[in-house]
């Protein structure tokens, strides 16, 4: 039961918090997946995907990457649950709550773009008509890390430890989200808008509604890699949790990441791609093993140009 009473605090909330700004962030910068997402944006790509002579390996690699992050999206909505009965902090229970919301909020955008404009796009282009829960889109390693990340939080409900958390946040909040999907997320951008040409192989058509979409969902990302990494620091560096966990825990998860990320060639280069992700990697491991280390506030973070100038050093 919610502490009617308590001693030791006077006002419910902490404003100092991290988890508590970041809460706050969240809340002041609320989109939403339809309203914000103009129907007639989406109509204009439609048409634009409709009327553009895209071949159909082209078009499956674009279904391939809306399935992956429509199933990463809808993944940790339904995974993260144990973190939030693990934590006993109001402050982290309000900010984790907000990013199960956020992140069935990417869910639905998700859904959104494959009913709105892929199907009626393939129906167009005389394709067949294929939908994102079609297991030819994910691969084994795929499977094997959403299905750990699930193990690793669903153990914080009968094991609750100091290292058992890192290690969940290391699975989802730097390996899924940090990693594998703000480097996907880049990607795509790069393939259907004018960012990012030195990635991009092919030559797709800019689509105004993912775009804009993705850069909501990266900056929403962008506040969660922020928890985690605070949280992930308070561990180690105050809790006694050897940073060999972190390291160990990433180094083994992201050859699964790489193995993702190969799959694309026709819209963006697939080397490149892992090499951000590494670099993403690299930096993720400096700022948290090292207790002289800052984590970037919140508007560096959620930050899209920021984001990639830096794993692009």
């Amino acid at each position: 039961m919610t502490k009617v009473e308590d001693a030791t605090r006077n006002l419910r909330l902490d404003r100092d918090a991290k988890a508590q700004q970041f809460f706050e962030h969240g809340v002041y910068n609320h989109w939403d997946p339809y309203h914000d997402i103009a129907q007639e944006t989406i109509e204009r790509d439609r048409q634009t995907l409709v009327d553009y002579d895209i071949t159909e390996e082209e078009f499956e690699e674009l279904m391939l990457a809306l399935a992956l992050f429509g199933a990463g999206e809808e993944a940790v909505t339904e995974d993260v649950a144990p973190l939030l009965l693990a934590l006993d902090d109001v402050d982290k229970q309000m900010f984790v709550a907000s990013q199960i919301y956020d992140e069935a909020k990417h869910t639905q955008f998700f859904d959104r773009i494959w009913r709105e404009i892929i199907v009626p796009a393939a129906e167009a282009h005389g394709f067949d008509v294929t939908y994102p829960t079609n297991q030819r889109f994910f691969n084994d390693e795929y499977v094997e890390l959403f299905d750990r990340t699930e193990t690793a939080m669903e153990r914080l409900l009968t094991d609750d430890t100091p290292e058992n958390r890192v290690k969940a946040y290391c699975h989802y909040h730097l390996v899924v989200e940090s990693v594998l999907a703000q480097t996907g997320y880049y990607g795509l951008q790069s393939a259907l808008s004018d960012r990012g040409d030195d990635i991009a192989v092919g030559d797709f058509p800019n689509s105004e509604s993912v775009v804009t979409g993705i850069g909501y969902i990266r900056a929403d990302e962008g506040r969660h890699v922020g928890f985690g990494m605070h949280e992930i620091r308070t561990h180690v560096h105050d809790d006694g949790v050897d940073e060999q966990v972190v390291h160990d825990t990433l180094m083994d998860l992201m050859p699964l990441v790489a193995n993702t990320l190969s799959r694309f060639g026709a819209a963006v280069d697939p080397v490149a791609l892992v090499d951000y992700s590494r670099t993403r990697f690299t930096r993720r491991m400096e700022v948290l093993t090292d207790a002289e280390a800052e984590i970037p506030d919140i508007e560096t973070l959620v930050d899209l140009d920021t984001q990639d100038s830096m794993a692009a050093d």
